[in-house]
């Protein structure tokens, strides 16, 4: 597997690491995803995807706030990932931004994962 780091990008609340894991290109978002800081994460997922990787995971074990900017922001990329074949799957989420994704309906339209070997060793899907 190559763990070759991709990319990053920083704002005071926000921090957005991109690596390669194989088929997958993994997006770690830590801190604070909103209105301020949403282009943090949403250009590196088009990035990725602009770079040939249709299989987007995203591991939100570091992401502690996530409102519906940052909500649309991975919505956006879905779209865009299963439009190409693949798809967005996230990893490991705080409750705080579950809640998010569970109250607006959202959890039933990711592929959601406990860990982030789990999401890796299930790369096909």
């Amino acid at each position: 597997m190559d763990h070759g780091m991709v990319g990053s990008a920083q704002s005071g609340r926000l921090l957005v690491e991109v690596r390669e894991e194989g088929h997958s290109a993994v997006v770690t978002p830590a801190g604070e995803l909103d209105h301020h800081t949403a282009d943090l994460l949403r250009e590196p997922l088009e990035d990725c995807l602009g770079k040939g990787f249709n299989r987007l995971v995203v591991d939100c074990s570091r992401l502690e706030f996530c409102d519906s900017t940052g909500l649309n922001v991975l919505l956006g990329a879905r779209l865009k990932a299963e439009a190409a074949g693949g798809g967005v799957h996230l990893v490991a989420m705080q409750p705080v931004v579950a809640r998010v994704f569970e109250i607006t309906g959202a959890d039933a339209v990711f592929t959601v994962h406990d860990t982030l070997a789990a999401a890796l060793a299930n790369e096909s899907g």
